[in-house]
């Protein structure tokens, strides 16, 4: 039996060991990645979590798997694509490859000579086929008629439809989105204990996306709580993985808050 909404203290590749096979829906966390996050020292097994996670999902559910490059003697790690096609090896389907773009980065230093690194890669790594899919339909349509072409006349063009369509007002978000970051937006202070967190938004934006109510969302490696307290919010199991106690006790006054986050406008 697995136990859920709760945060287990560990190691999450042998917590994961104790979770039957198939009993997880939908899996977000954001890794520590190169050397860009100071972790107290703990390091991970990367390969072996993923193999983890490989058997505790259940057939049709997905991994959000948030992560980026440090740039370490002027050339990026490339660590990201390192870990998907690793994900792939193992059986995962890379089901998209999704752009965690941010709205408010810090200052530009030109002696770098590239580009503001402004996004990181929100990898959604599926199961077989994938099972659910909640459509986030946000982007406004400009027109409010469609006239969708039906067959070809002889000179190559296309007939219309006698009745055109009234378009919804809107349409299915795109794979790039956009989110306010930085502890000068959120009014969550106690997050910011935790070196590295991604917006409430881009969580809650995913679990309505890949899961459904009462299905068991886990971050087995929770930090300070974000994925768990936004399927708690909206009506998910959750289970959370962290190895620092500290981080913990964070994540568990997170829970007992209200979601706090800033929606860019579209």
């Amino acid at each position: 039996m697995l136990n859920v909404n709760k945060i287990y203290l560990g190691d999450c590749l042998e917590v994961m060991k104790s979770f039957p096979a198939e009993s997880v829906d939908m899996v977000l966390t954001s890794p520590p990645y190169d050397n860009l996050r100071d972790y107290k020292g703990y390091t991970f097994d990367f390969e072996g979590i993923a193999k983890e996670l490989y058997r505790v999902l259940k057939t049709g559910g997905v991994v959000v798997w948030v992560v980026g490059d440090a740039t370490i003697k002027g050339s990026e790690t490339g660590t990201s694509f390192k870990q998907a096609l690793y994900f792939k090896e193992i059986g995962f389907n890379l089901h998209d490859t999704m752009i965690y773009a941010k709205n408010n980065v810090g200052m530009y230093d030109p002696r770098n000579k590239r580009y503001k690194q402004s996004f990181e890669y929100m990898f959604i790594f599926s199961k077989g086929r994938v099972k659910t899919y909640n459509p986030i339909q946000d982007k406004p349509v400009k027109s409010k008629i469609i006239s969708r072409p039906h067959g070809r006349r002889i000179d190559g063009s296309f007939r219309k439809r006698k009745s055109d369509i009234i378009a919804k007002p809107f349409q299915d978000r795109f794979n790039v989105w956009t989110y306010f970051t930085g502890a000068t937006i959120s009014k969550d202070k106690i997050a910011f204990q935790h070196p590295a967190i991604f917006p409430e938004k881009l969580a809650e934006d995913h679990i309505l996306s890949w899961s459904n109510e009462g299905d068991i969302v886990l971050d087995p490696m929770a930090g300070s709580g974000t994925t768990l307290k936004m399927a708690k919010k909206n009506n998910r199991n959750y289970i959370g993985i962290e190895i620092s106690a500290e981080y913990i006790k964070i994540a568990e006054e997170r829970l007992k808050t209200p979601p706090d986050y800033v929606v860019k406008p579209i």
